[in-house]
């Protein structure tokens, strides 16, 4: 990414560390160490005991499952996702599609059994970022047996503590044992290798066992997908992109419903410094997991600014210049193939989100606006933020082009004529449309 000669008061490599360690790539990730026991890892347990059938990975879709005839769309969609999610891990993985779930194996190769194991862990943190899973399971892939099945559920529960519970299913239902009576058998297996207490209604730790047309799976637990549909299933849409908190987690929020997101970023250059490019293109790195192949433009807006000021916004400055950019966005969008714009406005969050302002906003492009943190509070905001790894990145300090020229008193109730006088004035589309021609790419690298 281009840097300037001036002097900033962090670096491109602070932002990117925090974007690839706490947004990205492989530094801190959700969930505890071990989710799928709360003990010992998995890499741990191979290594100390044979391991039980094939490691791999058990993905369990979500409201995929309730798309009639249109499933088998979502469907393929997911699978494209996941295998370009899965080229980011390097391994020769296997996608394997069933029923209701998706099964990700890992080719052994010429690795031990722990490095084995700590490859499809690989696999599994990864794909936890696609959305369309409800849920990730490190599962062993067992023949079809009870007895294979119950010898794996013993290797699972070693090292655990407190009372357990095992829920069987059987996808194939000419499995000659019941689900029921699996899993007594196999809970009796548990209860005498480790001598465990049975609970079923309130248990430490539950083994799960899905009996599947060749095969058995076996896990305990697991972690929670991004749920959702996969992206690109609802089209594209341009996202207005601060350096803010807000817009980073209503990207996100629009991702999992399926939007293919690009990115467009107003600096305040040449007013200002590079600061806001970086992160901003910090923040996209960060959600660029979650989708792949994201994009990001950059607009200088500093002129534009000074252009509104000098024709008398006064008190409606700020809903002006956001009416410029929408301008400048939705003939962006019109250039990538989007469908709508996404903004983090959050109602009555600030001066310039009051009602009758976001009304003013809306005349400005005939694109529908779409703001998935309407109804949120900053708290919720925040904690939506930290949990996807964009809050500590968003609160780095930089000069935002919004802060620039900004009145004394912000209008609350913009009326749409006004607005209108002040875009007369300076032909606000021509305006939008040299705007839109200055916009740098950048591209992830």
């Amino acid at each position: 990414m281009p840097r300037t000669g001036t002097t900033v008061s962090f670096g491109m490599t602070e932002i990117l560390r925090l974007a690839c360690g706490k947004a990205g790539g492989g530094g801190t990730l959700r969930g505890p160490p071990c989710w799928q026991t709360g003990g010992m890892s998995v890499t741990d347990q191979v290594a100390a005991a044979p391991a039980a059938g094939e490691p791999c990975v058990l993905l369990k879709l979500g409201e995929i499952v309730l798309k009639g005839r249109n499933r088998q769309q979502f469907e393929r969609l997911l699978r494209g996702n996941i295998r370009a999610a899965m080229k980011d891990t390097g391994l020769p993985v296997e996608l394997l599609h069933r029923e209701g779930v998706v099964v990700l194996t890992v080719a052994r190769g010429e690795r031990t059994q722990a490095e084995h194991a700590q490859a499809v862990d690989r696999v599994a943190q990864r794909v936890s970022d696609v959305p369309g899973i409800v849920r990730v399971c490190r599962a062993a892939r067992v023949p079809k047996t009870p007895e294979a099945a119950a010898a794996a559920a013993v290797l699972l529960t070693a090292g655990t503590t407190g009372p357990f519970a095992v829920r069987a299913r059987r996808r194939d239902k000419r499995f000659p044992v019941t689900s029921a009576e699996l899993a007594v058998l196999i809970g009796k297996q548990v209860q005498a290798a480790h001598g465990l207490p049975v609970n079923l209604k309130h248990p430490d730790t539950e083994v799960f066992v899905e009996v599947d047309q060749r095969e058995v799976f076996v896990f305990t637990g697991g972690q929670p997908g991004q749920g959702g549909l996969p992206v690109g299933m609802s089209g594209r849409a341009v996202a207005l992109m601060s350096g803010g908190i807000d817009s980073p987690v209503a990207a996100y929020r629009m991702m999992r419903r399926g939007l293919r997101c690009y990115f467009l970023h107003f600096s305040g250059m040449p007013l200002t410094g590079p600061e806001s490019i970086y992160k901003a293109y910090a923040l996209v790195r960060g959600l660029d997991r979650f989708q792949g192949g994201s994009r990001l433009f950059v607009v200088p807006f500093g002129k534009a600014q000074q252009a509104l000021a000098s024709s008398g916004a006064d008190r409606l400055q700020v809903v002006a210049q956001r009416r410029l950019m929408l301008k400048t966005a939705a003939l962006l969008a019109r250039r990538v193939g989007g469908a709508a714009l996404i903004t983090g406005d959050s109602l009555g969050q600030v001066s310039s989100q009051t009602l009758p302002n976001i009304t003013a906003l809306d005349d400005a492009v005939s694109l529908p606006i779409l703001r998935p943190l309407l109804g949120w509070d900053k708290t919720e905001i925040m904690a939506e933020a930290r949990r996807i790894g964009t809050l500590s990145i968003s609160e780095l300090p930089d000069q935002d082009c919004c802060t620039l020229l900004t009145p004394r008193r912000v209008e609350t109730r913009a009326r749409i004529d006004d607005l209108r006088r002040i875009e007369g004035r300076l032909d606000a589309g021509q305006l939008a449309e040299r705007l839109a021609g200055t916009a740098q790419e950048y591209r992830l690298d």
